[in-house]
Protein backbone atom coordinates (compact mmCIF):
# COMPACT_ATOMS: atom_id res chain seq x y z
CA UNK A 1 0.00 0.00 0.00
CA UNK A 2 1.31 3.42 -0.91
CA UNK A 3 2.16 5.84 1.90
CA UNK A 4 -0.54 8.44 2.58
CA UNK A 5 1.07 11.75 3.51
CA UNK A 6 -0.79 14.47 5.43
CA UNK A 7 -1.09 17.46 3.11
CA UNK A 8 -2.68 19.96 5.48
CA UNK A 9 -6.30 19.02 4.71
CA UNK A 10 -6.74 16.71 7.71
CA UNK A 11 -6.77 13.40 5.88
CA UNK A 12 -8.60 10.60 7.67
CA UNK A 13 -6.12 8.05 6.30
CA UNK A 14 -2.81 9.94 6.69
CA UNK A 15 0.13 7.82 7.85
CA UNK A 16 3.10 10.19 7.63
CA UNK A 17 4.05 13.83 7.83
CA UNK A 18 6.57 13.55 4.99
CA UNK A 19 6.81 11.69 1.69
CA UNK A 20 9.55 9.23 0.76
CA UNK A 21 10.84 11.69 -1.87
CA UNK A 22 10.98 14.63 0.56
CA UNK A 23 12.62 12.47 3.24
CA UNK A 24 15.17 11.42 0.60
CA UNK A 25 15.94 15.05 -0.19
CA UNK A 26 16.23 15.87 3.53
CA UNK A 27 18.69 13.04 4.15
CA UNK A 28 20.65 13.62 0.94
CA UNK A 29 21.12 17.29 1.83
CA UNK A 30 22.60 16.20 5.17
CA UNK A 31 24.80 13.44 3.82
CA UNK A 32 22.78 10.70 5.53
CA UNK A 33 23.66 7.96 3.06
CA UNK A 34 22.03 5.26 5.22
CA UNK A 35 18.60 6.43 3.98
CA UNK A 36 19.52 5.90 0.34
CA UNK A 37 21.04 2.52 1.23
CA UNK A 38 17.69 1.15 2.44
CA UNK A 39 16.48 -1.64 0.19
CA UNK A 40 13.33 -0.06 -1.26
CA UNK A 41 10.74 2.70 -1.05
CA UNK A 42 8.41 0.18 0.59
CA UNK A 43 10.90 -0.17 3.45
CA UNK A 44 11.33 3.62 3.62
CA UNK A 45 7.54 4.00 3.86
CA UNK A 46 7.47 1.57 6.78
CA UNK A 47 10.08 3.61 8.63
CA UNK A 48 8.23 6.87 7.91
CA UNK A 49 5.11 5.31 9.43
CA UNK A 50 7.13 4.35 12.51
CA UNK A 51 8.59 7.86 12.77
CA UNK A 52 5.11 9.36 12.55
CA UNK A 53 3.80 6.89 15.13
CA UNK A 54 6.58 7.98 17.50
CA UNK A 55 5.73 11.66 17.01
CA UNK A 56 2.05 10.94 17.71
CA UNK A 57 2.80 8.81 20.79
CA UNK A 58 5.39 11.08 22.40
CA UNK A 59 4.25 14.57 21.40
CA UNK A 60 0.55 14.07 20.59
CA UNK A 61 -0.82 15.45 23.87
CA UNK A 62 1.79 18.20 24.11
CA UNK A 63 1.08 20.21 20.95
CA UNK A 64 -0.15 23.75 21.18
CA UNK A 65 -3.49 24.61 19.66
CA UNK A 66 -6.21 22.35 18.40
CA UNK A 67 -6.75 19.90 15.57
CA UNK A 68 -8.49 21.52 12.62
CA UNK A 69 -10.71 18.46 12.01
CA UNK A 70 -10.72 16.59 15.35
CA UNK A 71 -13.37 14.03 14.38
CA UNK A 72 -11.83 13.28 10.99
CA UNK A 73 -8.05 13.70 10.76
CA UNK A 74 -5.85 10.72 11.52
CA UNK A 75 -2.84 12.68 12.82
CA UNK A 76 -2.36 15.57 15.24
CA UNK A 77 -1.64 18.02 12.43
CA UNK A 78 -2.98 20.21 10.87
CA UNK A 79 -3.69 22.44 13.88
CA UNK A 80 -4.81 26.00 14.54
CA UNK A 81 -3.91 28.47 17.27
CA UNK A 82 -0.22 27.44 17.29
CA UNK A 83 2.19 30.29 18.06
CA UNK A 84 5.92 29.66 17.60
CA UNK A 85 7.02 32.84 19.29
CA UNK A 86 7.51 34.43 15.87
CA UNK A 87 4.30 33.67 13.97
CA UNK A 88 1.09 31.69 13.97
CA UNK A 89 1.15 28.47 11.98
CA UNK A 90 -1.45 28.44 9.20
CA UNK A 91 -4.27 25.97 9.86
CA UNK A 92 -3.49 24.06 6.65
CA UNK A 93 0.28 23.95 7.21
CA UNK A 94 2.41 21.05 8.35
CA UNK A 95 5.53 22.83 9.63
CA UNK A 96 8.80 21.87 7.96
CA UNK A 97 10.32 21.06 11.35
CA UNK A 98 7.67 18.38 11.93
CA UNK A 99 8.36 16.87 8.52
CA UNK A 100 12.11 16.95 9.21
CA UNK A 101 11.64 15.36 12.64
CA UNK A 102 9.64 12.58 10.98
CA UNK A 103 12.48 12.01 8.50
CA UNK A 104 15.04 11.91 11.35
CA UNK A 105 12.98 9.42 13.32
CA UNK A 106 12.41 7.25 10.25
CA UNK A 107 16.17 6.92 9.79
CA UNK A 108 16.57 6.03 13.46
CA UNK A 109 13.77 3.46 13.11
CA UNK A 110 15.90 1.70 10.49
CA UNK A 111 18.41 0.71 13.18
CA UNK A 112 16.57 0.78 16.51
CA UNK A 113 13.20 0.55 18.22
CA UNK A 114 12.01 4.11 18.75
CA UNK A 115 9.66 3.64 21.68
CA UNK A 116 11.03 0.69 23.66
CA UNK A 117 9.11 -0.87 26.50
CA UNK A 118 10.47 0.25 29.87
CA UNK A 119 11.98 -2.15 32.38
CA UNK A 120 13.14 -1.83 35.95
CA UNK A 121 16.19 0.42 35.97
CA UNK A 122 19.49 -1.21 36.95
CA UNK A 123 21.18 0.52 39.88
CA UNK A 124 24.22 -1.69 40.10
CA UNK A 125 25.33 -4.71 38.12
CA UNK A 126 28.56 -6.60 38.60
CA UNK A 127 29.89 -9.23 36.21
CA UNK A 128 33.34 -10.39 37.18
CA UNK A 129 35.51 -7.31 37.66
CA UNK A 130 33.16 -5.03 35.65
CA UNK A 131 30.63 -3.04 37.62
CA UNK A 132 28.00 -0.63 36.26
CA UNK A 133 25.75 1.73 38.23
CA UNK A 134 23.18 3.90 36.46
CA UNK A 135 22.19 7.43 37.38
CA UNK A 136 18.94 7.19 39.37
CA UNK A 137 17.64 10.51 38.05
CA UNK A 138 18.28 9.87 34.35
CA UNK A 139 15.30 9.00 32.16
CA UNK A 140 14.63 5.34 31.45
CA UNK A 141 13.32 6.01 27.95
CA UNK A 142 15.65 7.10 25.18
CA UNK A 143 15.27 10.73 24.13
CA UNK A 144 16.14 12.21 20.76
CA UNK A 145 17.44 15.69 21.62
CA UNK A 146 17.61 16.88 18.00
CA UNK A 147 13.96 15.92 17.46
CA UNK A 148 12.95 17.51 20.78
CA UNK A 149 14.64 20.74 19.68
CA UNK A 150 12.95 20.68 16.26
CA UNK A 151 9.51 20.25 17.79
CA UNK A 152 9.89 22.51 20.86
CA UNK A 153 8.37 25.65 19.23
CA UNK A 154 5.11 23.77 18.65
CA UNK A 155 4.73 22.34 22.16
CA UNK A 156 2.76 23.75 25.07
CA UNK A 157 4.80 25.61 27.66
CA UNK A 158 5.92 23.20 30.37
CA UNK A 159 5.48 20.25 28.02
CA UNK A 160 2.50 18.81 29.90
CA UNK A 161 -0.86 17.85 28.49
CA UNK A 162 -3.07 19.91 30.80
CA UNK A 163 -2.42 23.24 32.40
CA UNK A 164 -3.89 25.24 35.25
CA UNK A 165 -3.46 28.68 36.68
CA UNK A 166 -2.41 29.33 40.25
CA UNK A 167 -3.86 32.41 41.88
CA UNK A 168 -2.52 33.74 45.17
CA UNK A 169 -5.10 35.46 47.37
Amino acid sequence: MSLIVEDGTGLATAESYISVADAGTYHSNRGNTAWAALTSDTVREQYLRKGTDYIEQVYGLRWQGYQVYPTVQALSWPRYDVWTGERYIESDEIPTAIKNACAELALKAATETLNDDLEQGVIREKVGSIEVEYDKSSPQAKRYKAVDAMLAPFLKAGGGGASMSLVRC
